[in-house]
């Protein structure tokens, strides 16, 4: 059967897409030279990717524009759009190679959460459409790509409890009795990987860390490794962007474990026993990676922990030069990763 989730058209003017929300009564003043009175003020603004503004207003310019599923010419990935949560509208997009293995093998399958600082991002939008179908080809595997609730409008931590859903759903086709065939007939769940990009490898990391606390919630399902592209985790001097707070005013900044794993007393317990953290030379996130690479080498995990350096690039190089040289370099060192014996 399929479920297609129950989401709004592409706007007309791609340029930038608007939302509405009750007015901001935010606890962190973010900006208190702008936050007068008037209904323009800027609440909160990341460009150029997007803009909140005190009065309600959300623009997004940055993964607004929404692709179909298709079968893809070059590579003949298959994806199709899902409905993982009805109460919460929460979706997905689901890839499937041209190839599979011959029966009864399965395939590796690889959960993916897209990037954006918590508050941007779509698994619909043609940049990571293409991104998860090049992947796909690559690495021979089922991929599901969550399309978790976004803040301001769903601050933190809702975004962590769709992926934590979302992980669940898929468990519940290990008996090969679940609502979506792709998953019943082609996944090998006891290969599964989890990853992200920036926000999205700090999600992915987190439901990693609770599928190791909280194991009995996914039975017939082994979380392999996880993969961490740019992730977006506080560095050395225990520094949280503002973006953060934004996205999560509950938090108490660098004492939170789901930024700062440093502080994480469950680091040890991580459900998985390989990782791959992958760091750009000219990132602003490149030290947060390196010291989440060694506080995991220096904590009670005892998976083992690799980390790829990609020289002369900035944050997410690949999704806006997909085709260049490290980029190719990278696709293939997670494929390699996934594939690992």
């Amino acid at each position: 059967m399929h479920y297609s989730p129950p989401l709004p058209p592409p706007p007309s003017n791609t340029l930038f897409h608007i939302h509405f929300l009750p007015p901001f009564h935010h606890p962190l003043n973010l900006n208190s030279t702008t936050m007068d009175s008037t209904k323009n003020d800027v609440a909160f603004e990341f460009l150029p990717y997007f803009r909140a503004y005190k009065d309600g207003r959300v623009e997004r310019f940055f993964g607004i524009d929404r692709v179909p599923p298709s079968t893809d010419s070059k590579t003949g990935v298959s994806s199709k759009d899902i409905l993982i949560t009805p109460e919460t509208a929460v979706s997905a997009r689901l890839f499937k190679p041209t190839t599979t293995n011959p029966p009864p093998q399965k395939l590796p399958l690889l959960i993916y959460f897209h990037g954006g600082a918590f508050c941007f991002g779509s698994p619909f939008c043609s940049t990571y459409h293409n991104h998860l179908t090049s992947l796909v080809a690559e690495a021979n595997v089922i991929a599901l790509s969550v399309d978790y609730r976004l803040a301001p409008e769903h601050p933190l931590p809702l975004a962590y409890e769709d992926s934590w859903a979302a992980l669940k759903w898929v468990a519940s086709h290990s008996g090969r009795q679940g609502r979506e065939p792709w998953l019943n007939d082609t996944a090998d769940f006891e290969r599964v990987f989890i990853a992200g990009d920036s926000a999205g490898a700090n999600i992915a990391h987190n439901t990693a860390v609770k599928a190791g606390v909280e194991a009995e919630e996914l039975v017939g399902l082994k979380v392999v490794g996880i993969c961490l592209v740019h992730p977006d985790f506080v560095g050395r001097e225990g520094n949280v962007h503002k973006s953060w707070f934004f996205a999560c005013p509950e938090t108490n900044g660098s004492g939170d474990p789901r930024i700062n794993p440093a502080v994480d007393l469950r680091l040890g317990r991580m459900g998985c026993r390989r990782v791959v953290v992958c760091v750009a030379e000219k990132d602003g996130m490149r030290e947060r990676g390196w010291f989440y690479y060694e506080t995991l080498k220096k904590c009670e995990w005892d998976g083992v922990v690799e980390i790829m350096e990609a020289k002369g690039e900035e944050h997410v190089f690949h999704l806006f030069d997909p085709t260049c040289e490290n980029a190719l370099a990278l696709l293939k060192k997670l494929a390699s990763f996934i594939n690992q014996e």
